[in-house]
């Protein structure tokens, strides 16, 4: 079994500068780890999927880890000075190469640009180019459990390439959920989150979207004497599990 932690979109600032004249991102990005370090089970690893930044050698900073039942590969998609990201040919062939070397594992990959359209039309505009070759690479591959991005400060997900790709929320700011067709992206401060990945060799990948705050509760499912599952209408108050288990016994 093993959990991972997947933050994007830090976009951080130095200290005291917020982004966009608008965002904190150091204070939302200390909120965020502070959340994470909170959970009652603790990640055994976190991604953080951008943006991204330049490797001190070498063309790009793609790598794998290998000490978990679930196979991660993690690829750079910077374009410097560009908005987009790409998958050109060099890295295409680097990806190629280490699903090649290990066909039947279960893998993850992670990158920031999604390769996948999400209806945001602007940020669509700004994905990570030659998605249809890196298509073709994972295609026919049954060990693929997931190709997880960034870059669309949203939650999505898609059926694409034969696996599943999902975009996690930032924790910072989040893009307008409007599907409209828009020449620039907008942004608001919807709640800050992140995507918990959690690998069960039973059931696949299962992944839940923390969001990161002061909520109310918790609180206990107690449930109103006049439940339909209930015949005593005297009953005191009991938890949902109770109640479900009553209404299993009545049928």
């Amino acid at each position: 079994m093993t959990l991972i932690a997947q933050i994007t979109d830090m976009h951080i600032r130095p200290s005291g500068k917020k982004a966009y004249g608008v965002v904190d991102t150091e204070a939302m990005l200390r909120a965020a780890v502070a959340s994470i370090a909170a959970q009652p089970r603790q990640p055994d690893l976190v991604m953080a999927c951008g943006d991204g930044y330049l490797p001190m050698n070498g063309e790009f900073l793609h790598y794998t880890i290998e000490g978990h039942p679930l196979r991660i590969i993690a690829l750079d998609t910077v374009v410097p000075g560009k908005g987009h990201g790409e998958m050109d040919a060099p890295r295409l062939a680097w990806l190629k190469a280490r699903l090649d070397e290990q066909p039947d594992r279960p893998t993850m990959i992670f990158m920031h640009h999604p390769p996948f359209p999400t209806g945001l039309q602007h940020m669509d505009s700004i994905n990570c180019r030659n998605a249809p070759a890196m298509a073709e690479i994972l295609r026919g591959r049954t060990n693929i459990e997931r190709v997880a991005c960034g870059h669309h400060h949203r939650a999505i997900q898609i059926r694409w390439a034969g696996t599943v790709g999902s975009v996690s929320p930032s924790v910072a700011h989040q893009v307008v959920l409007d599907l409209l067709p828009h020449d620039d992206a907008t942004f608001n401060m919807e709640p800050p989150g992140y995507h918990l990945h959690l690998w069960q060799p039973d059931a696949g990948l299962i992944t839940h979207t923390a969001f990161i705050g002061h909520f109310a509760g918790p609180y206990p499912f107690l449930l109103d004497p006049d439940y339909p599952a209930f015949k005593d209408k005297d009953a005191a108050p009991v938890s949902h599990a109770s109640a479900a288990a009553t209404a299993r016994k009545s049928r």
